[in-house]
C-alpha cells in the first residue's frame, strides 16, 4: 500500500502546476478530493480536507481526524491539521490554502495565531462557484494574538525558544527509565510550543512499534478552546510521517513546565488509553 502522502515538495508540486498549466495557487483546489480521503472521522463520517501552500512553494495537506469514545474537543480539525502540518516542516507562515467545507468558527480563530492572518487566501471547493478570498471575509472582527501580547511578540510558525530545561538531574517526575531519544524530542516540542497566554509550554513525543519518533508542540488560541493538545500534535506528525494503526504506537513522553497553570498529563493519558492502550506514557517536568 502506498503512503499517505501530506507534503508535496515544491519542485513536484511547480512540476504538477505547469504540467496542468495552472499557477501554484490554482492548483489547490484540484488536491482537496485526494486529501479528504486521508481523513479519519469516524463518527461524523465527515471527511475534510484543507490544501495549503506555503511560502517555500511546498503544498501541504490538513485533514480532520476523530477519537471515538472521547469527548468530541478532543478532534483534530483539518486547518488545525494543515498549520501543524507547516510548523513540522519548518514553513513560517501560510500563503492560501482550499478547503472542501467553510471552516468552522474554532478554526478561523485559530488562524488567528499565525502573523498576517486576515491576508491569508481561501477557496471553498463545495462552494456553487469557488473563489479565492481573503480570510478576513470570513472573520471580519477578529480577536487575536494582539488583543494580549504586544506587537512584535513571535506567534505560531515563527522560530521560539521556551527555554525549558529539565528540572532533577535525572528528569524524571513519573514512570520509569525512558530512552533518551523519546525525552530529547519531547523537550524539543515543548520548547518550540506556542504558548504565550498560559505560559504553560509543553511537547510530546510518541514512538511506534518499528522504533520511529514523532513529536508534536502544545499550541495555544488567544481565544483558549481552540487550542490544540500536545498528543493531537503529535497524533498529527505521526499520521504525516506515515504511521497507521493507532496501536503502532507503543511509548510516549510529555515534557511540561512546573507548576504550570495548564497541566497535560491527564487529558494526555486519556486519550492514549482510548487510541492506544497499552502505550507506555511517562511525564517529565521542567523549568
Amino acid at each position: 500500500m502506498d503512503r499517505p502522502v501530506f507534503v508535496i515538495e515544491a519542485t513536484e508540486a511547480k512540476s504538477m502546476a505547469k504540467s496542468s498549466s495552472l499557477t501554484l495557487t490554482q492548483l489547490l483546489p484540484s488536491l482537496v478530493t485526494s486529501a479528504q480521503s486521508l481523513a479519519r472521522p469516524p463518527i461524523s463520517n465527515f471527511h475534510v480536507g484543507a490544501v495549503g501552500l506555503s511560502p517555500s512553494g511546498r503544498i501541504l495537506i490538513g485533514v480532520n481526524v476523530e477519537f471515538p469514545g472521547l469527548p468530541l474537543h478532543h478532534s483534530i480539525h483539518a486547518e488545525q491539521f494543515l498549520l501543524t502540518n507547516l510548523s513540522l516542516h519548518d514553513e513560517p507562515n501560510l500563503h492560501s490554502f482550499a478547503v472542501s467545507a467553510a471552516p468552522c468558527g474554532h478554526c478561523r480563530q485559530f488562524f488567528q495565531e499565525i502573523r498576517g492572518a486576515p491576508d491569508i487566501q481561501i477557496i471553498i471547493t463545495s462552494e456553487s462557484d469557488p473563489n479565492f478570498t481573503s480570510l478576513s471575509h470570513f472573520l471580519p472582527y477578529r480577536f487575536g494574538p494582539h488583543d494580549l501580547l504586544p506587537q512584535h511578540a513571535p506567534l505560531f510558525l515563527e522560530p521560539r525558544n521556551n527555554g525549558l530545561t529539565q528540572k532533577l538531574p535525572n528528569g524524571v517526575c513519573k514512570g520509569d527509565a525512558v530512552d533518551e531519544k523519546l525525552k530529547i524530542a519531547a523537550m524539543e516540542g515543548a520548547n518550540k510550543s506556542h504558548a504565550p497566554y498560559s505560559n504553560s509550554p509543553s511537547g510530546m513525543a510518541i514512538v511506534d512499534c518499528n522504533g520511529k519518533i514523532y513529536k508534536g508542540s502544545y499550541v495555544e488560541s488567544a481565544a483558549f478552546n481552540p487550542s490544540l493538545g500536545p498528543l493531537q500534535a503529535a497524533v498529527v506528525a505521526f499520521m504525516v510521517g506515515g504511521g497507521g494503526k493507532y496501536d503502532e504506537i507503543v511509548g510516549a513522553v510529555l515534557v511540561e513546565k512546573d507548576g504550570a497553570m495548564v497541566k497535560q498529563e491527564g487529558t494526555v493519558r486519556l486519550l492514549l488509553e482510548a487510541i492506544s492502550p497499552k502505550c507506555q506514557l511517562q511525564t517529565f517536568l521542567c523549568e
